[in-house]
């Protein structure tokens, strides 16, 4: 399969070079040439296979013959080697865990699966991989642990100081190896702004072997689809054949994931889209207008974007028709206190502590089904485990946190990281110094 540029549909390329040169010359992002569709009796029949299975057929439409079979079935079965259940608080709601990979964080499916992807490609390859990362918290650490030790590869991770939690920094920083982090005086925004403009870079780009692991990457992007499946798969084995995903939205990667899904025929009723006080995108589905603004530090922080990349890419694949859009859907903002007392509701109600960024889902879930009353299900996606939110989550309801396997060292570890201001011409000079 051949991959174009959102801003110039002429320009082609393949998986590879997608993967490699995250983003094109023109600044746009790779989407494929077509939405490969799923054989209907392969989603009839999807109650049949495991979520290794379902992954396996899903990467094979976008992969193509770019990797024999043979091997991307072993890339698949090692990068999604977890779990993720729906744990039913009713009967008409559920949360689709995506908490129990390393990271403890929805992003291990796409950086485990792009970390494999590139280790294969680069075995071939002589010049170290440099891999870029701009994180508002969850994606660094997952993109750590997913690179941590790969040959051939080396990671550097840009986060905002101070607006990380303290388990999400150690995630980040105390890795070492091949992994590099630096603190950056500024927002997400400010941290991605410089990830895209050293790929912009002719200088930059001569001296060293660019790439990025954000979700602009396409290879982070197919492997989210992959638990909108096994959701829906999950549903059917309980009897349930309609579903409306809530979906925690920051950079617009996960549910992008989602309506690329749908796109290849997972039947979904509709999303909703739930955001924190930065709400760029309910307003543009309001007013047709896009109007960024600088992020806005809350407590759900890997949703503290102002100007959410991906969005291009869900515009692009629905051909910029606002009607439909605005139709398939639907968003809801809350503000820290709603998003506290959304945290403290889940638990009263079906004692289940989650993290902020899941409350918020919650609360767009309840908001949907009283407007739209019906026999569907609700599926809000979790993104992280609440272990990673001590400063967060209230202290009285953190000590009810069942922690995961391993999550006893996060607190140990020394801290790696270079201090540095936003600015662009520091950030350059970092690359070609400390090659």
């Amino acid at each position: 399969m051949k991959f174009y540029s959102t801003n110039n549909k002429a320009l082609r390329t393949d998986f590879k070079n997608a993967v490699f040169h995250s983003l094109p010359a023109d600044k746009g992002l790779y989407m494929p040439e077509e939405i490969p569709k799923l054989d209907p009796l392969f989603i009839k029949n999807i109650t049949q296979y495991s979520l290794q299975e379902i992954a396996l057929e899903i990467a094979k439409l976008y992969v193509g013959d770019d990797i024999p079979a043979a091997a991307l079935k072993d890339i698949v079965a090692d990068a999604i080697n977890f779990d993720a259940p729906i744990h039913f608080l009713d009967s008409e709601m559920g949360v689709l865990e995506l908490f129990h990979g390393p990271s403890y964080a929805f992003k291990d499916f796409g950086a485990r699966f792009m970390s494999r992807i590139m280790g294969y490609f680069s075995q071939e390859d002589d010049q170290l991989l440099d891999v870029l990362v701009a994180t508002s918290g969850d994606t660094g650490g997952a993109v750590a642990l997913g690179f941590l030790g790969v040959p051939g590869t080396r990671v550097t991770i840009l986060y905002p100081k101070g607006k990380v939690s303290k388990v999400q920094e150690q995630q980040l920083t105390t890795n070492g190896q091949n992994i590099r982090a630096i603190e950056v005086d500024g927002t997400f925004d400010d941290c991605q702004a410089l990830v895209k403009r050293a790929f912009n870079d002719a200088e930059v780009n001569q001296q060293l072997r660019l790439t990025s692991a954000n979700s602009i990457n396409i290879s982070r992007l197919i492997p989210q689809t992959f638990y909108y499946f096994w959701a829906y798969a999950q549903l059917r084995i309980q009897g349930i054949s309609e579903v409306v995903f809530t979906v925690p939205s920051g950079n617009y990667g996960n549910i992008g994931a989602g309506l690329l899904a749908y796109k290849m025929g997972l039947p979904v009723k509709n999303f909703v889209a739930a955001t924190n006080a930065n709400d760029t995108v309910p307003r543009f589905l309001t007013s047709g207008k896009y109007e960024p603004k600088p992020s806005v530090q809350t407590l759900a922080n890997a949703m503290d974007v102002g100007d959410p990349s991906n969005w291009v890419r869900i515009q692009d694949l629905f051909d910029h028709d606002l009607p439909t859009l605005q139709n398939l859907i639907q968003t809801y903002t809350y503000n820290d206190e709603e998003t506290l007392a959304g945290v403290q509701e889940m638990y009263d109600q079906y004692k289940y502590v989650a993290c902020p960024h899941t409350a918020i889902a919650y609360l767009a879930a309840k908001a949907h089904r009283a407007e739209h009353p019906g026999t569907y299900a609700s599926v809000l996606l979790s993104t992280a485990h609440p272990c990673k939110f001590p400063d967060a989550i209230p202290a009285a309801l953190f000590k009810e946190v069942q922690l995961p396997a391993g999550a006893d060292n996060l607190e140990h570890g020394e801290k790696q990281a270079v201090a540095m201001s936003a600015n662009y011409d520091a950030f350059k000079e970092y690359l070609i110094t400390n090659t």
